[in-house]
């Protein structure tokens, strides 16, 4: 158990609070340590094949963080000002952080955690509880939503967008790990997990009520109760459709966007997206 776990479960579980000036302190000290990625929102499994494992009294810290936060001006309002909670400010990076961040209007939250060697194009967005690890690149206009994972080396390219999940506490957040590449104006969201060097090409959107079909090993992928969707090491998924074979749907030949997994990733697919480190 961590040294604050205790004290952020007391403080969370407290409606009203009885002591604001100690809870606040409390979060103060949480915050700095979410920052710092001495705690984040879930765990990497612990084994081959295991399953992310949310951190509820991580997420309770955020909660507890908005409901000591008042509303704040921040920023300056002579070039760009903002008006938030005062518990989670933007992050102002430093030389010594070793992460690159491109003028033009990105914002990270304080309460996130960017490793060295991120690096952040204009206009981006990082929201509090985010974990991005090193040499990560956030693409422009691309959204990490509060508390999802992003492991080493991941590229979310432009204007992609990764769900984040606050609440329920105990729900898994979205998760990409090491070497994950996602392309332009997808969306993964509702704690899908995709797993290390997967492509998800331009366009997917992967959630809990979307099967994603694997032409390559005849599967079906699906989030069933409290079990995330998945998608698998290596897997490159593009955007499918499948037929409706009911009713008028049938009769005028439609069908439904699905995302599908064409191959799975080998050196050809590897070399292309090696260009990457050309721009870092």
């Amino acid at each position: 158990m961590h040294p604050l776990q205790q004290s952020i479960e007391h403080y969370f579980a407290q409606s009203p609070l009885t002591d604001k000036a100690a809870a606040h302190q409390v979060f103060t000290d949480f915050r700095k340590a979410l920052t710092k990625g001495e705690v984040r929102a879930a765990e990497p499994p612990t084994g081959p094949g295991g399953m992310w494992r949310a951190n509820a009294w991580v997420k309770q810290g955020i909660l507890l963080g908005f409901r000591l936060g008042e509303l704040a001006e921040m920023g300056d309002p002579k070039v760009l000002s903002f008006v938030d909670k005062e518990t989670f400010p933007a992050r102002a990076f430093r030389l010594k952080d070793g992460v690159r961040v491109v003028p033009g209007g990105s914002s990270v939250r304080l309460g996130a955690y960017v490793a060295p060697g991120v690096v952040c194009m204009p206009p981006m967005y990082i929201n509090v509880g985010a974990y991005v690890d090193e040499g990560a690149m956030v693409d422009s206009h691309a959204l990490v939503g509060s508390c999802a994972q992003v492991g080493k080396r991941v590229h979310i390219s432009a204007a992609a967008q990764i769900g984040g999940v606050l609440e329920p506490v105990n729900a898994s957040p979205v998760v990409l790990e090491d070497d994950v590449l996602v392309g332009g104006n997808c969306g993964v969201y509702e704690g899908t997990q995709v797993r290390r060097r997967a492509v998800i090409g331009a366009g997917v959107v992967l959630t809990r009520s979307t099967p994603v079909f694997d032409v390559v090993k005849g599967e079906i992928y699906r989030a069933e109760g409290e079990t995330p969707l998945v998608i698998p090491e290596d897997a490159v998924v593009v955007p499918g459709a499948r037929s409706i074979q009911r009713g008028k749907a049938a009769e005028w030949g439609l069908s439904l966007y699905t995302p599908v997994i064409v191959k799975y990733r080998d050196e050809k697919t590897g070399t292309s997206t090696a260009l990457e480190d050309l721009l870092r």
